[in-house]
């Protein structure tokens, strides 16, 4: 079985990622539109990678990627690499909630209000997962995430 995922980066051109992409996964990754089925390498990762408007407006969609790769050791090897800030949906299924991956390694619960637009999903308002913020308190869905409001763990915690 294969994995679907999807990210954001802060600010990275898309011809600066495929190879910092390729490096991260130690797979060879080839661009969505370059791609030709019948002659894919076994072990090749599908990405496309395009920018949207806003904070976090480089997208990544990478297809194909063997299950035995850890997501968030990836993304956190990629902040790495680019020496910026990435984004993960989390697991609360909310659409603004997000883990943020610093390039130290740090894994974060962050909120994002979030727009649609003809371009495509706009993040702005980028604020912190805290019990601070009644709407993270509670019965919210933040409270029954892995991710619970104010944690933050090193990449080798998250995996």
């Amino acid at each position: 079985m294969t994995e679907l995922w999807n990210w954001r980066i802060d600010g990275a051109r898309p011809a600066v990622v495929y190879p910092a992409l390729a490096e991260a996964l130690g797979r060879v990754v080839m661009p969505l539109a370059a791609a030709d089925p019948a002659r894919l390498p076994a072990y090749a990762v599908v990405c496309d990678v395009w920018e949207a408007p806003g904070r976090f407006g480089t997208v990544v969609d990478s297809y194909g990627v063997p299950e035995r790769l850890s997501e968030h050791a990836s993304i956190a090897a990629l902040a790495r690499l680019l020496g910026r800030d990435c984004l993960l949906p989390d697991d609360t299924l909310d659409a603004g909630r997000h883990l943020l991956v610093a390039p130290d390694g740090t894994v974060r619960p962050v909120h994002f209000d979030v727009t649609e637009t003809d371009d495509g999903e706009v993040l702005s308002n980028q604020r912190l997962c805290t019990s601070a913020d009644p709407r993270c308190r509670g019965w919210s869905r933040c409270q029954r995430s892995r991710w619970a409001p104010d944690s933050v763990a090193p990449v080798l915690a998250a995996a």
